[in-house]
């Protein structure tokens, strides 16, 4: 199906608008259209009243579709996979996707086949990518694969062209009026995460209670509750945030 035709199902046709993802991208040109906010919910998943919240669940469900069949012909070309196709624009899709708090990992596992694996309570409480063949109360089993995240969203503490984030400085050094850069960096990084709970961005390099408060709404969204949640930030939670190393 060209890329055109799915773009217009889901932005101009009835039924299509009211299963559309987020996000449809074509991997063999790197296009990618937008069907509605990052923090509104989309349509694309089974939802059945009651149950598990699929479309929507914690900040951010963000639901990408790939423009891909398995043994589709594209350019004369037979692609079995979704792996075996050039994948353009897969790095700067993940980079969006991950500048909302999505973790850099796969719970249950990254899909290697058109498999179901489905586990409620992971869902539930794991932040990470999931394939549709893993989202609960849903019966399909794409996308059989899923491309490799970048060699740049890993954590190093090497040299070279991968980018390198804050080392965890242990659960003591966050006190109350801290001065460092590092909470400056932290400050950013909250904010483009989407748990800015700040009043204002004075004297952000300074600890204080929007810092408090910013962090506890991201170890939320972590999935954590209780006295779990709480100030101050666990290695867990700070290692999903990425902060930069300055």
């Amino acid at each position: 199906m060209p890329y055109a035709n799915l773009r217009s199902y889901f932005g101009d046709n009835v039924s299509g608008r009211a299963a559309a993802p987020h996000l449809l991208w074509d991997p063999f040109t790197g296009k990618v259209v937008q069907f509605f906010p990052a923090n509104s919910r989309s349509l694309c998943l089974r939802d059945g009243p009651g149950g598990t919240r699929t479309n929507r669940a914690g900040s951010v469900v963000i639901q990408v579709e790939a423009l891909f069949f398995p043994w589709c012909r594209v350019g004369g070309k037979t692609y079995e996979s979704l792996v075996d196709t050039p994948c353009m624009g897969w790095d700067e899709l993940y980079a969006w996707v991950a500048s909302w708090g999505v973790a850099s990992s796969w719970p249950m596992g990254k899909p290697t086949s058109f498999t179901g694996k489905r586990d409620e309570r992971i869902w539930r409480i794991r932040s990470g990518w999931f394939g549709h063949s893993q989202a609960p109360e849903n019966d399909h089993t794409d996308p059989g694969t899923w491309p490799d995240f970048p060699a740049s969203s890993k954590p190093s503490t090497g040299t070279g062209g991968t980018k390198q984030y804050q080392p965890f400085p242990g659960d003591a050094w966050f006190t109350m009026g801290r001065k460092s850069p590092i909470v400056a960096r932290m400050h950013d990084r909250l904010v483009a995460v989407g748990c800015n709970r700040y009043k204002s961005s004075a004297n952000k390099d300074v600890i204080g209670s929007g810092d408090v408060a910013s962090y506890e709404a991201w170890q939320r969204l972590q999935g954590f509750t209780g006295s779990a949640a709480t100030w101050p930030p666990g290695k867990t939670t700070w290692d999903a945030l990425r902060v930069p190393k300055g």
